[in-house]
């Protein structure tokens, strides 16, 4: 895609953590970012560790109500970088898709250019990340500094003879200070990335944009956005992974009951659900209208076409020459009547049900290891092995 600049290629890779990757050889050909996640996963992680065993914390750090420290370095933060891997590609397809099929037309290229530009310059600025940076670590000054109960706890309401991890050792001072600070930096660099990604659809909605409501993708010609969402689903995955920790930390611990799971539960998916379709309604309103006007269109050329059929075939003038079997005219109302059934089951939001249940899925499987709380694995085998055996 060109404008009077020259070629524009829209990507949200970008920004000094990027830039450092690739100097650093951590980012493969400019958009393999997995690496570049498992080193600032795995690192900090060993060095945590470390520091628990070097102060005789590895009974407590390896606990059921430590979980959340795993959970977090080993599985959110590789999988950060994982769903921006995969999902930048979708990006620039999307945007490649939408010029080529002219659903961006002629007259709007240039002022879609210029707002791909503007993202760009948005996206590899430093203020936005640095001040990410800050906010992450002005939460961890401002947090209260616990003895790592949250999260790594060893404390009086836990296991019997547990070494206590207080808020002054290492152990604990890395955890709040060096990984919570990293976790929370690259949650909101995904968050700033979400943003302008929202940016950039609305500015999309706001062209006046060609769609066709008889296009076969039902969302007159934006259903490539079905595949680009879908690619969230790392990250749904990675949310909900530790959300799903935190609280398995404090049924653990004693400060939750499993009951209390489920509004935890019900707001996490509505968060998601926020985060990942509300960016698609964007075009519900243009869609709509696309639809509407669509139905209206296409059933007044079916009356046409029908009413002139019925006059060439049924009507009381001389019988056509050609004969019925095999008609092209039978053929053309059989398609036109497609058509028609196309437009009326057009979207008016470019999510399919294909894509909820995938992204539903991402979402719910990282909760369901909560249910062993309530129903432990030994005693669910034991049923099953009861209802098999009969015994």
């Amino acid at each position: 895609m060109e404008n009077s600049e020259g070629p524009v290629q829209f990507s949200l890779l970008g920004g000094p953590l990027h830039r450092l990757g690739c100097r650093l050889g951590l980012v493969r050909n400019g958009t393999d970012t997995i690496p570049l996640g498992l080193v600032l996963g795995v690192i900090p992680w060993v060095i945590l560790v470390a520091l628990a065993l070097l102060e005789h914390f590895g009974r407590v750090l390896f606990a059921m109500d430590a979980v959340g420290a795993h959970v977090r370095l080993l599985i959110a933060v590789p999988l950060f970088f994982v769903c921006e891997t995969l999902i930048d590609p979708h990006f620039a397809a999307f945007v490649r898709e939408i010029v080529r099929s002219e659903v961006v037309p002629a007259t709007g290229r240039p002022a879609l250019g210029s707002e791909i530009a503007r993202i760009v310059r948005w996206r590899d600025a430093w203020l936005p990340e640095t001040t990410l940076l800050l906010v992450a670590v002005l939460l961890g000054l401002a947090a209260p500094q616990q003895n790592l109960f949250a999260y790594l706890p060893g404390y009086a309401g836990g296991e019997a003879g547990a070494s206590v991890v207080s808020a002054a050792s290492w152990t604990s001072q890395w955890y709040w200070m060096a990984c919570m600070t990293l976790f929370r930096f690259l949650l909101f660099r995904w968050l700033w990335r979400l943003a302008l990604w929202c940016r950039f659809l609305w500015r999309v909605s706001r062209l006046e944009l060609l769609l066709l409501p008889g296009n076969p993708d039902r969302a007159g010609g934006l259903g490539y956005l079905e595949f680009v969402h879908t690619a969230f689903a790392p990250l749904i995955l990675a949310i909900s992974a530790v959300e799903s920790a935190s609280l398995a930390q404090q049924i653990a611990s004693g400060t939750m009951t499993f009951d209390a799971v489920y509004p935890s539960v019900a707001s996490v998916l509505f968060a998601e659900a926020v985060l990942f379709l509300g960016p698609l309604f964007i075009f519900s309103r243009k869609l709509r209208k696309c639809r509407v006007k669509g139905i209206r269109d296409y059933s007044v050329l079916g009356e046409h076409y029908v009413s002139e059929f019925e006059e060439k075939w049924l009507g009381a003038g001389p019988a056509p020459k050609e004969a019925l079997l095999g008609s092209a005219d039978i053929q053309s109302l059989a398609n036109l009547s497609n058509c028609v059934d196309l437009v009326r089951d057009m979207r008016t939001v470019p999510v399919s049900s294909n894509m909820l249940i995938y992204l539903g899925v991402a979402a719910l499987l990282p909760l369901l290891p909560l249910a062993l709380f309530k129903y432990p694995l030994m005693d669910l085998l034991e049923k099953f092995l009861g209802m098999l055996t009969g015994v």
